[in-house]
C-alpha cells in the first residue's frame, strides 16, 4: 500500500453536522482543509441527515405566534432540572449549558436564518418533563421543526463546503479512515489511517472496509468531529450506567453502521480525556424499520400523550413515565422490570393524530418542503403515509378489532406470552372511565386534556380524549416497543473554545473536538437528559466554536 501525505491548515475528522460547520468557519478565515471521513461521498451530513430536524430555541417568533411564553431564565432552569449536573467533573458541561442556553434565546435563529434555513410555524413540545418546575423536562414547546428536516439542516454547510472544495480551499478525503492522530512532542500535528476501497452503497448502508492504501496528513490543527457509539453495541454496553439496571440483551440501532465510537479512543491515546461515559440517551419507544437500510435499523416513535403504556406483563406504567414524557425516566422503569420491551395500546384515532416518525425519509412532505403534502399529511383524515405503512408492514404491530385478539396477537410476537387479558383489559377499563369528564385523577388524562389548551397540539397532534373501546374510534392497536440506541451524552472534554483537555485539565496543543464526539460541548454539556432539539444545535454550536478556535491557531 502506497502512502500519501498532505499538510492543510486544518484536519477535520467526520463530515458529518459538527464536522461541516467547523470547516465552513475556517472557510470563512480562508484556512485550506482535510476533511475526512471513513464513508462514502454520499454520506457527507452523517447522522444529521436522518434527523427530523428539531431546533431548541428559546423565545423565538415562531413560540411567539402561538402564544408561548419563553425566556433564557426558564429554558435555563429547565436545563438545570433536566442535567441533574452532580460530579466535579461537570463545571466544563455546565459552562457550555450556559453558553449554549444563551445562544438558543439569542442569535442562534438569527444565525441560522442567515445561511437559508427556515421553521415550520408550530412548535412541538417533546419531553414535556418529570412533574415538577425544578424537575426534568421543558416546560413549554421548544422544538422548532426545519423546513426540509435533517436534510435542510445540512443542505447549507454542504453547499458552502463544495464550493470551497472548487475553490481549493477543502480536499474532501472520503473512505479516509483515521486509526491514529500524530504527535510531536505533545502537540497534535496530523492524522494517519488506510485508505479505503470505494464504495457506491446508498447512503447509510454498511460499507466495506477492504483497505487499498494508506495516509499521513499533518496539519496547524486537527478537529475531532466524529460521533458517538449508538451502532456500537458492545461499547454501549460497557458504558452502560448501572443507576439504569442491566445493560439490555436486545437493542435497535437508531444510527448507521459507522457510528462505532472509534476516534474517542484514538483520541485518549492523543492526550484526550473522556469523562461521563456512563451518560447516554436511548429511546424507548423504538420499532424495527421494515424496510432497513442499515443494521439492526429501527425508527422511533415521536408520540402525542394519549396511547396507553404497558409494560411486558401488562401493567401500566406509573407517571409520569407517559408518552413523550421523561425519555430516561421511563428507561430506568423499564430496565427495572425484569424485561425490555412495553407497549402502546390505542386507537385508528390515536395513530391518525398522535404518530409521527422520527427521520428524514419518514417524513417526505417536510423533507421535500412541500407545502400542499404537510397540510393533507398533518391535517387530513388517515394517519400520514409512512405511519400507515408501519402499521401495515411492521413487525411491531398489531391492529384488530376486539381486545381478546389484540392481546393474543401481542402474545404471538413475544418468545412466550406474557400478558393476561383479564389484566389487560382491567388496566384499559378503568382508564376508559376516566375519560368522561373534562377532570379526573388519572394523571395521564390530566396531561391529555391539558395539551390540548396549546392550540398547535390541538389541531395536529393531541387527539380528542375518548374511550379505547370506543368501536367508533378503532381498530385497536398495538406497538411492541424496542430500545432504541441513539446519542452519547458524555465524550472528550473540551473548554469552552471546544480545544481538547487533557487528565490535567490542560489543552492539548492542537486538538480540538466538538459534536457528539464531545458530548456535544464540553464531555457532556446535557448531562444526564436532554430537552430535545439540543444534539443538532450541539454540534452546530460546538462546531462553530471548534473551527472558529483552530481558525485563530
Amino acid at each position: 500500500m502506497s502512502a500519501k501525505t498532505t499538510e492543510a491548515d486544518a484536519i477535520v475528522v467526520g463530515a458529518g453536522l459538527a464536522g461541516l460547520v467547523a470547516t465552513c468557519e475556517l472557510i470563512d478565515a480562508n484556512k485550506r482543509v482535510l476533511l475526512l471521513d471513513q464513508e462514502g461521498e454520499q454520506n457527507l451530513g452523517g447522522q444529521a441527515f436522518w434527523s427530523f430536524g428539531g431546533i431548541f430555541l428559546v423565545d423565538s417568533p415562531e413560540q411567539r405566534r402561538c402564544r408561548i411564553k419563553d425566556s433564557y431564565e426558564l429554558a435555563w432552569q429547565d436545563w438545570q432540572g433536566t442535567a441533574g449536573f452532580d460530579r466535579e467533573d461537570d463545571l466544563w458541561p455546565r459552562r457550555w449549558a450556559e453558553a449554549y442556553v444563551a445562544w438558543a434565546a439569542g442569535e442562534k435563529r438569527s444565525w441560522l436564518h442567515e445561511r437559508g434555513i427556515r421553521f415550520l410555524p408550530n412548535v412541538g413540545w417533546a419531553e414535556r418533563g418529570g412533574g415538577v418546575a425544578t424537575g426534568p423536562g421543558n416546560s413549554v414547546p421548544r422544538f422548532h421543526v426545519t423546513w426540509g428536516t435533517g436534510e435542510g439542516i445540512i443542505a447549507p454547510f454542504v453547499a458552502r463546503v463544495q464550493e470551497a472544495r472548487k475553490r481549493g480551499l477543502v480536499e474532501l478525503c472520503c473512505r479516509h479512515r483515521v486509526d491514529a492522530l500524530t504527535l510531536d512532542g505533545g502537540t497534535v500535528v496530523g492524522a494517519s489511517g488506510a485508505v479505503l476501497e470505494p464504495t457506491s452503497v446508498k447512503r447509510g448502508a454498511k460499507s466495506s472496509r477492504e483497505e487499498i492504501g494508506a495516509f499521513a496528513f499533518t496539519a496547524g490543527a486537527v478537529i475531532v468531529t466524529s460521533g458517538g457509539i449508538g451502532a456500537n453495541h458492545e461499547l454501549v454496553r460497557r458504558n452502560w450506567p448501572k443507576r439504569l439496571g442491566t445493560a439490555p440483551k436486545h437493542m435497535i440501532a437508531g444510527v448507521p453502521d459507522h457510528v462505532d465510537g472509534r476516534m474517542i479512543e484514538i483520541t485518549e491515546q492523543a492526550g484526550g480525556h473522556v469523562i461521563h461515559p456512563d451518560r447516554m440517551w436511548h429511546y424507548v419507544e423504538g420499532i424495527r424499520n421494515w424496510d432497513p437500510i442499515w443494521t439492526a435499523h429501527g425508527i422511533r416513535i415521536l408520540p402525542g400523550p394519549s396511547s396507553l403504556w404497558l409494560d411486558a406483563t401488562g401493567k401500566r406504567l406509573p407517571g409520569p413515565n407517559f408518552p413523550g414524557f421523561d425519555t430516561l425516566g421511563t428507561l430506568e422503569h423499564i430496565m427495572g422490570t425484569g424485561h425490555e420491551h412495553t407497549w402502546f395500546v390505542l386507537t385508528q384515532k390515536i395513530i391518525e393524530k398522535e404518530f409521527a416518525l422520527s427521520g428524514s425519509e419518514q417524513n417526505p412532505d417536510i423533507t421535500s418542503k412541500s407545502i400542499r403534502e404537510v397540510i393533507k399529511t398533518r391535517t387530513g383524515s388517515g394517519a400520514p403515509p409512512p405511519v400507515e405503512a408501519f402499521k401495515q408492514h411492521g413487525a411491531d404491530f398489531v391492529v384488530e378489532r376486539d381486545l381478546a385478539a389484540l392481546v393474543r396477537g401481542m402474545n404471538a410476537l413475544t418468545e412466550e406470552p406474557l400478558l393476561d387479558l383479564a389484566a389487560v383489559e382491567r388496566e384499559v377499563v378503568a382508564r376508559d372511565r376516566e375519560m368522561d369528564n373534562p377532570y379526573t385523577k388519572d394523571a395521564q388524562v390530566t396531561a391529555i386534556h391539558g395539551a390540548r389548551r396549546y392550540l398547535p397540539d390541538r389541531i395536529t397532534r393531541v387527539a380528542a380524549p375518548h374511550r379505547l373501546l370506543d368501536p367508533s374510534a378503532g381498530p385497536l392497536i398495538a406497538v411492541k416497543l424496542n430500545i432504541l440506541t441513539r446519542k452519547t451524552l458524555g465524550g472528550l472534554q473540551t473548554d469552552l473554545e471546544s480545544r481538547a483537555l487533557g487528565a490535567d485539565g490542560a489543552a492539548v496543543p492542537g486538538l480540538f473536538a466538538a459534536g457528539e464526539v464531545a458530548g456535544f460541548g464540553g464531555g457532556g454539556v446535557h448531562g444526564y437528559r436532554s430537552l430535545e432539539g439540543t444534539f443538532l444545535g450541539g454540534c452546530l454550536f460546538s462546531g462553530r466554536a471548534a473551527g472558529r478556535a483552530a481558525a485563530r491557531g
